[in-house]
Protein backbone atom coordinates (compact mmCIF):
# COMPACT_ATOMS: atom_id res chain seq x y z
CA UNK A 1 0.00 0.00 0.00
CA UNK A 2 2.60 2.43 1.17
CA UNK A 3 4.55 1.74 -2.27
CA UNK A 4 1.68 2.38 -4.65
CA UNK A 5 0.85 5.45 -2.42
CA UNK A 6 4.12 6.85 -3.26
CA UNK A 7 4.34 5.71 -6.64
CA UNK A 8 1.22 7.64 -6.87
CA UNK A 9 2.14 10.99 -5.88
CA UNK A 10 5.16 10.44 -8.18
CA UNK A 11 3.33 9.55 -10.86
CA UNK A 12 0.94 12.84 -10.42
CA UNK A 13 4.60 15.25 -9.77
CA UNK A 14 5.62 13.81 -13.25
CA UNK A 15 1.42 14.08 -14.81
CA UNK A 16 2.10 17.58 -13.48
CA UNK A 17 5.19 18.65 -14.87
CA UNK A 18 4.63 17.55 -18.87
CA UNK A 19 1.64 19.25 -18.71
CA UNK A 20 3.68 22.52 -17.79
CA UNK A 21 6.48 21.72 -20.33
CA UNK A 22 3.52 21.40 -22.64
CA UNK A 23 1.94 24.45 -21.29
CA UNK A 24 5.52 26.53 -21.37
CA UNK A 25 6.45 24.98 -24.85
CA UNK A 26 3.00 26.25 -25.92
CA UNK A 27 4.05 30.30 -25.36
CA UNK A 28 5.69 30.28 -29.14
CA UNK A 29 2.67 28.93 -30.83
CA UNK A 30 1.43 30.83 -33.72
CA UNK A 31 -1.85 32.80 -33.07
CA UNK A 32 -4.55 31.65 -35.43
CA UNK A 33 -6.08 34.38 -37.47
CA UNK A 34 -8.93 35.50 -36.08
CA UNK A 35 -7.59 37.19 -33.18
CA UNK A 36 -4.40 37.96 -34.40
CA UNK A 37 -5.46 41.90 -33.25
CA UNK A 38 -6.05 40.97 -29.46
CA UNK A 39 -2.18 41.94 -29.03
CA UNK A 40 -0.38 44.48 -30.18
CA UNK A 41 3.34 43.24 -31.21
CA UNK A 42 4.92 44.60 -28.29
CA UNK A 43 2.49 43.38 -25.83
CA UNK A 44 2.16 39.58 -27.07
CA UNK A 45 6.07 40.04 -25.85
CA UNK A 46 5.27 40.97 -22.86
CA UNK A 47 2.55 38.13 -22.84
CA UNK A 48 4.85 35.79 -23.59
CA UNK A 49 6.82 36.72 -21.02
CA UNK A 50 4.50 36.75 -18.29
CA UNK A 51 2.56 33.71 -19.14
CA UNK A 52 6.33 31.88 -19.21
CA UNK A 53 7.29 33.36 -16.14
CA UNK A 54 3.58 32.21 -13.97
CA UNK A 55 3.80 28.40 -15.60
CA UNK A 56 7.55 28.06 -14.55
CA UNK A 57 6.61 29.46 -11.19
CA UNK A 58 3.28 26.51 -11.23
CA UNK A 59 5.87 23.58 -12.12
CA UNK A 60 8.03 24.33 -9.02
CA UNK A 61 5.04 24.52 -6.86
CA UNK A 62 3.61 21.33 -7.90
CA UNK A 63 7.22 19.57 -7.45
CA UNK A 64 7.78 21.35 -3.93
CA UNK A 65 4.03 20.32 -2.98
CA UNK A 66 4.53 16.41 -4.46
CA UNK A 67 7.88 16.08 -2.95
CA UNK A 68 6.90 17.38 0.34
CA UNK A 69 4.23 14.67 0.92
CA UNK A 70 6.38 12.46 -0.34
CA UNK A 71 8.71 12.80 2.04
CA UNK A 72 6.27 12.98 5.22
CA UNK A 73 4.62 10.12 3.62
CA UNK A 74 8.00 8.03 3.29
CA UNK A 75 9.07 8.43 6.65
CA UNK A 76 5.58 8.29 8.34
CA UNK A 77 5.62 11.95 9.71
CA UNK A 78 1.75 11.41 10.18
CA UNK A 79 2.17 8.98 12.48
CA UNK A 80 4.49 10.54 14.38
CA UNK A 81 2.33 14.00 14.29
CA UNK A 82 -0.60 12.11 15.94
CA UNK A 83 0.27 8.78 18.44
CA UNK A 84 -1.49 7.35 20.93
CA UNK A 85 -4.82 6.36 21.31
CA UNK A 86 -8.45 8.33 20.64
CA UNK A 87 -10.51 8.87 17.67
CA UNK A 88 -11.26 12.69 17.25
CA UNK A 89 -8.23 13.93 18.47
CA UNK A 90 -5.32 12.11 16.31
CA UNK A 91 -7.54 12.97 13.22
CA UNK A 92 -7.81 16.59 14.22
CA UNK A 93 -3.91 16.79 14.51
CA UNK A 94 -3.54 15.25 10.65
CA UNK A 95 -5.49 17.52 9.45
CA UNK A 96 -4.40 20.60 10.74
CA UNK A 97 -0.78 19.48 9.75
CA UNK A 98 -1.69 18.47 6.82
CA UNK A 99 -3.61 22.05 6.37
CA UNK A 100 -0.77 24.23 7.95
CA UNK A 101 1.78 22.67 5.31
CA UNK A 102 -0.51 23.26 2.42
CA UNK A 103 -1.25 26.79 3.34
CA UNK A 104 2.39 27.68 4.08
CA UNK A 105 3.12 26.07 0.67
CA UNK A 106 0.31 28.39 -0.76
CA UNK A 107 1.42 31.20 0.88
CA UNK A 108 4.79 31.73 -0.35
CA UNK A 109 3.54 30.89 -4.14
CA UNK A 110 1.13 32.85 -4.11
CA UNK A 111 3.41 35.90 -2.79
CA UNK A 112 5.44 34.89 -5.36
CA UNK A 113 2.54 35.05 -8.18
CA UNK A 114 1.17 38.23 -6.90
CA UNK A 115 4.98 39.35 -7.80
CA UNK A 116 4.42 38.81 -10.86
CA UNK A 117 1.13 40.22 -11.50
CA UNK A 118 2.39 43.33 -9.89
CA UNK A 119 5.06 43.12 -12.36
CA UNK A 120 3.22 43.10 -15.24
CA UNK A 121 0.66 46.25 -13.62
CA UNK A 122 -2.36 43.48 -12.74
CA UNK A 123 -1.90 43.24 -8.57
CA UNK A 124 -4.03 45.51 -6.63
CA UNK A 125 -3.63 43.44 -3.70
CA UNK A 126 -1.87 45.34 -0.80
CA UNK A 127 -0.15 42.98 1.96
CA UNK A 128 -2.83 43.83 4.33
CA UNK A 129 -5.34 42.62 1.77
CA UNK A 130 -3.30 39.41 0.82
CA UNK A 131 -2.41 37.94 4.28
CA UNK A 132 -6.19 38.25 5.86
CA UNK A 133 -7.62 36.76 2.33
CA UNK A 134 -4.99 33.90 3.47
CA UNK A 135 -5.87 33.63 6.92
CA UNK A 136 -9.50 33.32 5.78
CA UNK A 137 -9.44 30.55 3.83
CA UNK A 138 -7.03 29.12 5.99
CA UNK A 139 -10.21 29.22 8.78
CA UNK A 140 -12.51 28.35 6.70
CA UNK A 141 -11.18 25.07 5.00
CA UNK A 142 -9.83 23.82 8.65
CA UNK A 143 -12.97 24.14 10.00
CA UNK A 144 -14.89 22.76 7.13
CA UNK A 145 -12.54 19.78 6.90
CA UNK A 146 -12.76 19.04 10.49
CA UNK A 147 -16.06 19.42 10.71
CA UNK A 148 -16.87 17.02 7.16
CA UNK A 149 -14.83 14.36 8.78
CA UNK A 150 -16.05 14.41 12.20
CA UNK A 151 -19.38 14.01 10.55
CA UNK A 152 -17.93 11.06 8.63
CA UNK A 153 -16.41 9.75 11.84
CA UNK A 154 -19.81 9.80 13.72
CA UNK A 155 -21.47 8.32 11.19
CA UNK A 156 -19.19 5.17 10.55
CA UNK A 157 -19.07 4.49 13.99
CA UNK A 158 -22.58 4.40 14.52
CA UNK A 159 -23.67 2.84 11.33
CA UNK A 160 -20.95 0.78 9.24
CA UNK A 161 -21.45 0.46 6.13
CA UNK A 162 -24.23 2.87 5.66
CA UNK A 163 -21.80 5.66 5.97
CA UNK A 164 -21.31 4.93 1.84
CA UNK A 165 -24.95 6.40 1.26
CA UNK A 166 -25.14 8.73 3.90
CA UNK A 167 -21.68 10.75 3.26
CA UNK A 168 -21.99 11.06 -0.11
CA UNK A 169 -25.61 12.14 0.43
CA UNK A 170 -23.95 14.48 3.36
CA UNK A 171 -21.41 15.45 0.77
CA UNK A 172 -23.40 16.42 -2.19
CA UNK A 173 -25.28 18.78 0.69
CA UNK A 174 -22.72 21.20 1.58
CA UNK A 175 -22.08 21.33 -2.23
CA UNK A 176 -25.36 23.00 -2.43
CA UNK A 177 -25.48 24.38 0.26
CA UNK A 178 -21.83 25.96 -0.78
CA UNK A 179 -23.79 26.98 -3.83
CA UNK A 180 -26.49 28.03 -2.12
CA UNK A 181 -24.50 30.75 0.20
CA UNK A 182 -22.13 31.66 -2.10
CA UNK A 183 -23.18 35.25 -2.47
CA UNK A 184 -23.11 35.89 1.15
CA UNK A 185 -19.88 34.05 1.59
CA UNK A 186 -18.09 36.22 -1.53
CA UNK A 187 -18.95 38.66 1.34
CA UNK A 188 -16.22 37.79 3.59
CA UNK A 189 -13.56 38.68 0.86
CA UNK A 190 -15.35 41.59 -1.13
CA UNK A 191 -17.73 44.52 -0.91
CA UNK A 192 -20.98 45.06 -3.00
CA UNK A 193 -22.47 47.78 -4.10
CA UNK A 194 -25.81 47.76 -5.97
CA UNK A 195 -25.70 48.85 -9.67
CA UNK A 196 -26.75 52.50 -10.25
CA UNK A 197 -29.75 53.24 -11.80
CA UNK A 198 -29.45 53.69 -15.74
CA UNK A 199 -29.42 51.87 -19.20
CA UNK A 200 -27.21 49.27 -18.18
CA UNK A 201 -29.35 48.06 -14.97
CA UNK A 202 -32.36 48.28 -17.22
CA UNK A 203 -31.35 46.16 -19.91
CA UNK A 204 -29.60 43.52 -17.82
CA UNK A 205 -33.07 43.24 -16.34
CA UNK A 206 -34.90 43.22 -19.66
CA UNK A 207 -32.63 40.31 -20.66
CA UNK A 208 -33.47 38.30 -17.87
CA UNK A 209 -37.31 39.09 -17.45
CA UNK A 210 -38.02 38.31 -20.85
CA UNK A 211 -36.93 34.50 -20.40
CA UNK A 212 -38.63 34.36 -16.82
CA UNK A 213 -35.93 35.02 -14.50
CA UNK A 214 -36.80 37.62 -11.69
CA UNK A 215 -33.42 39.82 -10.85
CA UNK A 216 -32.46 39.87 -6.63
CA UNK A 217 -30.18 42.71 -7.41
CA UNK A 218 -27.88 43.91 -9.61
CA UNK A 219 -24.27 44.55 -7.62
CA UNK A 220 -21.26 45.57 -8.65
CA UNK A 221 -18.01 43.72 -6.70
CA UNK A 222 -14.56 46.19 -5.89
CA UNK A 223 -12.30 43.64 -7.68
CA UNK A 224 -10.31 46.36 -8.35
CA UNK A 225 -8.66 46.61 -4.98
CA UNK A 226 -7.01 43.00 -5.99
CA UNK A 227 -6.65 42.79 -9.47
CA UNK A 228 -6.65 44.79 -13.21
CA UNK A 229 -8.83 41.79 -14.64
CA UNK A 230 -12.13 41.29 -15.46
CA UNK A 231 -15.12 39.09 -14.71
CA UNK A 232 -19.18 38.78 -14.05
CA UNK A 233 -21.27 36.18 -12.86
CA UNK A 234 -24.75 35.46 -11.93
CA UNK A 235 -25.88 33.92 -8.85
CA UNK A 236 -28.91 32.00 -7.16
CA UNK A 237 -31.33 28.99 -7.40
CA UNK A 238 -34.11 28.99 -9.75
CA UNK A 239 -35.23 31.87 -11.27
CA UNK A 240 -34.32 33.69 -9.03
CA UNK A 241 -30.87 35.40 -10.08
CA UNK A 242 -28.30 37.97 -8.28
CA UNK A 243 -26.10 39.88 -11.56
CA UNK A 244 -22.55 40.62 -10.11
CA UNK A 245 -20.48 43.00 -12.18
CA UNK A 246 -16.53 43.59 -10.89
CA UNK A 247 -15.83 46.94 -11.22
CA UNK A 248 -13.36 46.57 -13.78
CA UNK A 249 -16.13 45.45 -16.19
CA UNK A 250 -17.70 48.67 -15.91
CA UNK A 251 -14.88 50.22 -17.03
CA UNK A 252 -13.11 47.79 -19.62
CA UNK A 253 -16.98 47.06 -21.87
CA UNK A 254 -19.39 49.10 -23.11
CA UNK A 255 -23.29 48.42 -22.06
CA UNK A 256 -23.58 46.26 -25.44
CA UNK A 257 -20.56 44.28 -24.55
CA UNK A 258 -21.93 43.61 -21.36
CA UNK A 259 -25.64 42.77 -21.93
CA UNK A 260 -23.64 40.56 -24.58
CA UNK A 261 -21.49 38.67 -21.35
CA UNK A 262 -24.59 38.09 -19.50
CA UNK A 263 -26.91 36.78 -22.99
CA UNK A 264 -24.20 34.30 -22.40
CA UNK A 265 -24.66 33.95 -18.97
CA UNK A 266 -28.54 33.65 -19.14
CA UNK A 267 -27.76 31.17 -22.02
CA UNK A 268 -26.46 28.68 -19.00
CA UNK A 269 -29.00 29.29 -17.20
CA UNK A 270 -31.83 28.74 -19.84
CA UNK A 271 -29.29 25.15 -20.85
CA UNK A 272 -30.04 24.45 -16.99
CA UNK A 273 -25.96 23.91 -17.03
CA UNK A 274 -25.20 24.78 -13.74
CA UNK A 275 -27.71 21.74 -12.34
CA UNK A 276 -25.26 19.82 -15.12
CA UNK A 277 -22.38 20.58 -13.61
CA UNK A 278 -23.88 19.30 -10.12
CA UNK A 279 -24.70 16.28 -11.80
CA UNK A 280 -20.79 15.89 -12.82
CA UNK A 281 -19.76 16.64 -9.63
CA UNK A 282 -21.81 13.43 -7.94
CA UNK A 283 -19.45 11.08 -10.06
CA UNK A 284 -16.65 12.76 -8.04
CA UNK A 285 -18.63 13.11 -4.71
CA UNK A 286 -19.85 9.24 -5.16
CA UNK A 287 -15.49 8.47 -5.71
CA UNK A 288 -14.54 10.01 -2.48
CA UNK A 289 -17.39 8.49 -0.93
CA UNK A 290 -16.36 5.15 -2.14
CA UNK A 291 -12.46 5.66 -1.29
CA UNK A 292 -13.46 6.90 2.26
CA UNK A 293 -15.86 3.84 3.08
CA UNK A 294 -13.14 1.22 1.79
CA UNK A 295 -10.77 2.63 3.96
CA UNK A 296 -12.42 3.21 7.31
CA UNK A 297 -13.57 -0.58 7.02
CA UNK A 298 -10.30 -1.71 6.75
CA UNK A 299 -8.26 -0.16 9.22
CA UNK A 300 -4.99 -1.90 8.52
CA UNK A 301 -4.54 0.32 5.35
CA UNK A 302 -3.34 3.07 7.78
CA UNK A 303 -0.41 0.72 9.43
CA UNK A 304 2.30 0.51 6.54
CA UNK A 305 2.12 4.38 7.24
CA UNK A 306 3.73 4.00 11.19
CA UNK A 307 -0.07 4.10 12.40
CA UNK A 308 -1.23 1.19 15.13
CA UNK A 309 -4.81 1.81 13.62
CA UNK A 310 -7.03 3.34 12.04
CA UNK A 311 -6.38 7.52 11.94
CA UNK A 312 -9.44 9.19 10.12
CA UNK A 313 -7.50 12.33 9.34
CA UNK A 314 -4.80 10.06 7.48
CA UNK A 315 -7.56 8.33 5.63
CA UNK A 316 -8.46 12.15 3.81
CA UNK A 317 -5.24 12.29 2.99
CA UNK A 318 -4.67 9.49 0.97
CA UNK A 319 -8.30 9.83 -0.42
CA UNK A 320 -6.84 13.12 -1.60
CA UNK A 321 -4.03 11.12 -3.43
CA UNK A 322 -6.53 8.77 -5.21
CA UNK A 323 -9.04 11.35 -6.04
CA UNK A 324 -6.10 13.43 -8.01
CA UNK A 325 -5.65 10.61 -10.09
CA UNK A 326 -9.62 10.04 -10.38
CA UNK A 327 -9.80 14.15 -11.37
CA UNK A 328 -7.40 13.23 -14.20
CA UNK A 329 -9.40 10.88 -15.96
CA UNK A 330 -13.04 12.21 -14.86
CA UNK A 331 -11.56 15.89 -15.57
CA UNK A 332 -11.28 14.80 -19.48
CA UNK A 333 -15.40 13.70 -19.69
CA UNK A 334 -16.53 16.80 -18.06
CA UNK A 335 -14.55 19.30 -19.42
CA UNK A 336 -15.36 18.74 -22.96
CA UNK A 337 -19.27 18.35 -21.81
CA UNK A 338 -18.72 21.95 -20.56
CA UNK A 339 -16.49 23.36 -23.57
CA UNK A 340 -20.12 22.06 -25.31
CA UNK A 341 -21.73 24.00 -22.94
CA UNK A 342 -19.83 27.38 -23.32
CA UNK A 343 -20.67 26.86 -27.22
CA UNK A 344 -23.92 27.23 -26.97
CA UNK A 345 -24.41 29.89 -24.51
CA UNK A 346 -22.55 31.90 -27.00
CA UNK A 347 -24.89 31.15 -29.85
CA UNK A 348 -27.60 32.11 -26.87
CA UNK A 349 -26.48 35.62 -27.46
CA UNK A 350 -25.59 35.47 -30.79
CA UNK A 351 -29.50 34.82 -30.87
CA UNK A 352 -30.31 37.53 -28.38
CA UNK A 353 -28.89 40.03 -31.20
CA UNK A 354 -25.38 40.52 -29.08
CA UNK A 355 -22.93 38.26 -31.72
CA UNK A 356 -20.44 41.37 -32.71
CA UNK A 357 -20.55 42.54 -29.32
CA UNK A 358 -19.35 39.48 -27.40
CA UNK A 359 -16.75 39.44 -29.93
CA UNK A 360 -15.45 42.48 -29.39
CA UNK A 361 -15.96 42.10 -25.81
CA UNK A 362 -14.26 38.41 -25.62
CA UNK A 363 -11.47 40.27 -27.19
CA UNK A 364 -11.25 43.01 -24.71
CA UNK A 365 -11.10 40.90 -21.72
CA UNK A 366 -8.76 38.67 -22.82
CA UNK A 367 -6.20 41.60 -23.50
CA UNK A 368 -7.49 43.03 -19.76
CA UNK A 369 -6.84 39.37 -18.31
CA UNK A 370 -4.01 38.23 -20.73
CA UNK A 371 -5.36 35.91 -21.92
CA UNK A 372 -3.42 32.69 -23.74
CA UNK A 373 -4.59 32.55 -27.38
CA UNK A 374 -2.92 29.70 -28.64
CA UNK A 375 -2.58 27.02 -26.20
CA UNK A 376 -1.44 23.50 -26.73
CA UNK A 377 -4.49 21.66 -28.71
CA UNK A 378 -4.14 18.31 -26.07
CA UNK A 379 -4.01 20.44 -23.47
CA UNK A 380 -7.46 22.23 -24.25
CA UNK A 381 -8.80 18.70 -24.97
CA UNK A 382 -8.04 17.14 -21.64
CA UNK A 383 -8.22 20.09 -19.15
CA UNK A 384 -10.14 23.32 -20.79
CA UNK A 385 -13.72 23.76 -19.23
CA UNK A 386 -13.89 26.92 -22.10
CA UNK A 387 -12.93 26.60 -25.25
CA UNK A 388 -10.41 28.69 -26.64
CA UNK A 389 -10.57 32.55 -27.84
CA UNK A 390 -10.45 31.66 -31.36
CA UNK A 391 -12.73 28.52 -30.94
CA UNK A 392 -15.31 30.89 -29.53
CA UNK A 393 -15.21 33.50 -32.29
CA UNK A 394 -15.23 31.03 -34.71
CA UNK A 395 -18.43 29.56 -33.81
CA UNK A 396 -19.98 32.85 -33.22
CA UNK A 397 -19.39 33.67 -36.60
CA UNK A 398 -20.69 30.46 -38.12
CA UNK A 399 -24.37 30.99 -36.13
CA UNK A 400 -24.37 34.62 -37.16
CA UNK A 401 -24.09 33.71 -40.68
CA UNK A 402 -26.84 30.73 -40.16
CA UNK A 403 -29.31 33.48 -38.84
CA UNK A 404 -31.96 34.17 -41.34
Amino acid sequence: MKILILCLIALLAGWHLYIGYRDYKSTDNPIPFNVLTVYDRTTYKKWQRYHKEHVGLSMIEKTVSSLLLYVLIRLNVFAGIAPGSGVYGPMIAVILFDSILETVVDVIFSYLSMGIEEKYGFNKTTMDTFFMDQLKSFAIGVVLNIALMSIFVAIHRAMGDWILVLFAGLILLVVLLISFLFPYLSGIFNKFTPLEDGELRQKLTELLEKHGYRVRDITVMDASRRTSKSNAYFTGFGKTKTIVLYDNLLKALTTEEICAVFAHEMGHGLHRDTLKNQIYSLGSIAMLAILMWLHARTPASCTPFGFEGLNYGFIYILTGVYMSIFEIGYGILTSRAQRKAEFRADAQAVDEGYGDALVSGLKKLAREDFAQLSPDPLIVRLMYSHPTLSQRIAAIEKRKAEKP
